[in-house]
């Protein structure tokens, strides 16, 4: 195994309590481990109290299919995020949200309370100390951070979401100048913005080899804040897949891949977003644009 999603960051370290150096102490211990055990990239994110978080698990589309939707104005009206997981729950047609499990809930309305004095700058730099912890192990045992971007890309309930756009990709790499302090490059998760340039984002950091784990999956734009998870194919979402692989092939990407999130399809059941057999028909449209990039590209080279 050379990549493991995730090893999650302690909530004391991202709130930068007086707590956090052991639970640092931790994670060093285990990236080294890992780093024995062959691992090379370790995904995470500096996410306050939810990892991704979506307003619909089970959002009818047009094909048949459902899928994971998220919508802005639903997260707007609602304070208390207890209330907002009572109104999920009637959405999920016997799905679970990663975070939102009912034993995670008994600690929202603390951690809540926790984050209210703490700024984007606050997070940013609790996310330097922690950084600046774990690099120098990651260096010495050849493995590699890569932070997976907030999702959705923007604030939610108040609480700062601060990986976001190119902007602060570019400042997660300045916090610790080291190859080993990297990026999972998720296109869903920054694609949910329509503002964020996939292949150019991909052409930057992947030209400085910054990006060690790469997401590969498609959103629809249904209006400000508004998105629904698509299909992989490009006609489905609002992504162009093609661009996003041909992006990846143009910086000599050899860095692991997966499709991601997908819709559930042909009836089956189990967690919201994860459904096998749309991540497998993801997976082979993958490697199919792979296939294409690379003989067309083949191919203009032989004919020049």
């Amino acid at each position: 195994m050379k990549v493991i999603e995730s090893v999650n960051v302690h909530e004391d370290i991202k709130l930068g309590l007086s707590s956090r150096d052991a639970y640092i102490e931790n994670y060093r211990k285990t990236v080294q481990r890992l780093g024995q055990a062959g691992v090379e990239v370790i995904c995470y994110n500096f996410m306050p109290v939810f990892d991704w978080t979506r307003t619909d698990l089970a959002s009818l589309r047009a094909d048949g299919s459902t899928a994971l939707a998220y919508r802005q104005e639903m997260v707007d009206a609602i304070k208390d995020p207890q209330d907002f997981a009572d109104k999920i729950e009637k959405n999920t047609k016997g799905f679970e949200m990663a975070g939102w499990e009912p034993g995670r809930m008994a600690e929202v309305q603390r951690l809540f309370g926790l984050y209210q004095q703490v700024s984007h700058n606050d997070l940013f730099q609790n996310l330097e100390y922690f950084l600046k912890a774990v690099i120098p192990v990651c260096e010495e045992y050849g493995v590699s951070m890569a932070i997976h971007p907030d999702d959705p890309p923007w604030d939610i309930f108040g609480l700062p979401r601060i990986i976001t756009g190119r902007e602060s990709l570019e400042r997660v790499l300045s916090l610790v100048d080291s190859p080993s302090n990297g990026l999972t490059l998720c296109a869903g998760s920054l694609g949910a913005d329509p503002n964020n340039d996939l292949p150019a984002l991909i052409r930057t950091f992947g030209s400085q080899k910054r990006i060690h784990f790469a997401h590969i999956r498609n959103v629809k734009h249904c209006g400000p804040g508004h998105f629904e998870e698509a299909a992989h194919y490009s006609d489905d979402g609002s992504l162009d897949l093609y661009e996003i692989v041909k992006a990846y092939y143009d910086v000599g990407f050899k860095g692991a891949v997966r499709p991601d999130h997908g819709r559930m399809i042909f009836g089956e059941t189990g967690r919201a977003g994860y459904g096998l057999y749309d991540r497998a028909l993801g997976a082979m449209y993958i490697s199919g644009l792979w296939e294409a990039v690379t003989k067309n590209e083949k191919n203009k080279e032989m004919s020049k």
